[in-house]
């Protein structure tokens, strides 16, 4: 999102700091999908949150991360409108245009208001953290540089992304 998000900052005592932001609200959409075991993130841009956008997404991961006969990926999908028809018409209604998605992927639906159970959203967390909050971007473009730069550096193993993702007992 380009509109700035203020979080936390140091100030003089008395004064009343200014933030820079955007007018307008204008985003980019992402969709993420971390390999816990390894910290992997991989990120395909949707445009906008459809259920056709899921179902692509879900097919471009499935090429940019084939995965040997017989493995299957397991996605935790929240309870989004467009996560709800992704799964009724893949896994639920079974149409034969997703056989291919059902050969290589599994679903886990999260209970509602849940998101501390998926393990993208501690990555999201982190990118608002590392990247996007007290800053201004003065477009979209300048945010979709830095995001697709920060994204990019992990796309290989990393341990940072592996922890984040591990539940501690």
């Amino acid at each position: 999102m380009q509109t700035t998000s203020v979080t936390r900052m140091w100030a003089r005592k008395g004064s009343a700091p200014k933030v820079k932001s955007a007018p307008g609200r204008r985003s980019i959409a992402y969709s993420g999908y971390v390999i816990p075991e390894t910290g992997e993130l991989l990120m395909t841009k949707p445009g906008w949150f459809t259920y056709e956008t899921v179902i692509a997404s879900i097919r471009e991961l499935m090429q940019m991360r084939p995965l040997e006969k017989g493995q299957k990926f397991v996605l935790v999908l929240d309870n989004a409108p467009w996560h709800k028809k992704a799964i009724r018409l893949i896994w639920k209604e079974k149409h034969s245009d997703y056989a291919d998605i059902r050969e290589s992927v599994d679903y886990l639906s999260l209970p509602s208001y849940s998101p501390d159970l998926n393990p993208i959203e501690q990555c999201w967390r982190t990118t608002r953290r590392e990247v996007t909050h007290n800053r201004y971007f003065g477009t979209l473009d300048d945010l979709q540089s830095k995001l697709d730069g920060y994204f990019e550096q992990w796309r290989t193993p990393n341990q940072k992304f592996a922890s984040l993702c591990t539940f501690k007992s």
